[in-house]
């Protein structure tokens, strides 16, 4: 009962409305009857005749947190309780169509940073003066909050969290999967990935993860080859801050390098070699003009694909279609690094994207990046002011633990009421 006084949370705003709902003697008894239909010959984990109070929430709360690694157990129990409510309602499917050219958006995840209020205004280190005494005391605060950059730019004081989650077609198809503190300011990158690495053994049907350019080219190094993932993104401007969409794109320098040479056979039967270069990741020819600058042609992805190789990692390929004058024939182009990049000091996964930005299949994947901002906002709603429940990043993890749940139950409950057999079930 403790973990669905948690969930509550997300529903009713705070504890004290909760010990509120939970106190009317037709609510506890709707609680206490379904939890005898869900476990009939386990008496022991029925309800007792009387509400949980505000009280008992926040012993079992203390309790709780105070057992070493407990917390962690309930992330993972989590987890595993998300992934196969995800597989229920169809994504992620191992045995359902699999294509890397053109993946289907329900074998994708997706992941976003956010910054959570503080309970207190007042920031570490304030004071103030006791009016009676004149002593300098310490502002309550929050300690593990931090001082954070959005990706609009703007700076948020708070506590910060990566929430991993995946979505149906329908609006309410929502499942959060994982969620972990940023201990740190610019730390999202490194927490997202452990999350990816918990979250990819529970879902093997999962094909890649849409993000926003907080991830460089060492992650999507370690999602193409470690995860045998996609990595759907843009690639980080040349100058900084000029990341966000919001921006002039006028004022927005695209990044450009050079990849690589490849020697092609000509229909007379000559060779000739034609310079690759990447543009905002895409594959182009780069060549001179009469004025001496570079022009740049994009050429046409057809294929993406991938393999294994004897040390068990992935290694990424695609495929693009050279222009008329060159026979229109396809040239291969490597999607991850190799020591021969290193040696040349060419950050390849942090310039070429697999699915690049003027792709047709990236802006029907890449909208998924709203749902994550849409998770944002449904968490906000669900807070009191919209500041967090509660003090410190532990308890604001178990929070969060619950928020999911009443996100994933919700989620779970329409899907089988559309569901004519799971109805009947």
């Amino acid at each position: 009962m403790f973990i669905v006084f948690e969930a509550l949370l997300s529903v009713y705003g705070s504890a004290r409305q909760v010990e509120a709902e939970l106190a009317h003697p037709l609510v506890w008894q709707h609680v206490s009857d379904a939890v005898r239909r869900r476990f009939p010959e386990r008496p022991e984990l029925h309800l007792a005749a009387r509400p949980m109070r505000r009280h008992h929430y926040l012993y079992a709360r203390k309790r709780a947190l105070e057992v070493a690694g407990l917390l962690d157990q309930i992330a993972q129990r989590h987890r595993e309780l998300a992934a196969r409510q995800a597989e229920d309602l169809g994504l992620c499917n191992p045995d359902g169509t699999r294509s890397w050219t053109h993946p289907n958006l329900d074998r994708m995840i997706h992941a976003d940073g956010k910054v959570i209020a503080p309970l207190y205004r007042a920031k570490p280190g304030d004071t103030r003066i006791d009016k009676t005494t004149g002593e300098i005391l310490a502002r309550r605060s929050e300690r593990d909050a931090g001082l954070h950059f959005e990706g609009t730019g703007e700076t948020a004081w708070g506590t910060k969290f990566v929430l991993v989650a995946a979505r149906t077609e329908d609006p309410h198809g929502r499942v959060i999967l994982d969620i972990d503190w940023v201990p740190k300011p610019g730390g999202e990158a490194a927490v997202a990935m452990g999350c990816f690495e918990r979250v990819a053994p529970l879902l093997p049907g999962a094909q890649g993860v849409i993000y926003d350019t907080a991830l460089r080219g060492v992650h999507h190094q370690r999602l193409l080859r470690e995860f045998g993932w996609l990595s759907i993104n843009r690639v980080t401007a040349a100058v900084a801050g000029a990341d966000t969409p919001r921006r002039d794109e006028g004022q927005r320098e695209p990044k450009s390098a050079h990849v690589e040479d490849k020697t092609i056979q000509l229909p007379n039967g000559r060779t000739t070699t034609v310079r690759l270069y990447a543009r905002d990741g895409a594959i182009g020819i780069g060549t001179l003009t009469d004025k001496g600058n570079l022009h740049f042609t994009p050429l046409e992805r057809v294929r993406t694909h991938r393999n294994r190789d004897g040390n068990g990692k992935y290694r990424w390929y695609n495929d693009y279609r050279l222009p008329h004058h060159l026979d229109a024939s396809t040239i291969t182009v490597r999607l991850h690094g190799t020591e021969e990049d290193t040696r040349r000091k060419f950050n390849r996964t942090e310039n070429v994207r697999p699915i690049p930005p003027d792709d047709p299949d990236f802006a029907r994947l890449y909208r998924r990046r709203n749902d994550a901002e849409s998770i944002n906002r449904g968490l906000d709603d669900s807070l009191w002011l919209g500041r967090a429940h509660s003090v410190g990043h532990d308890r604001q993890r178990l929070n969060l633990i619950g928020f999911a749940l009443m996100v994933n139950s919700l989620a779970r409950a329409r899907h089988r009421k559309r569901d004519p057999v799971l109805a009947a079930a």
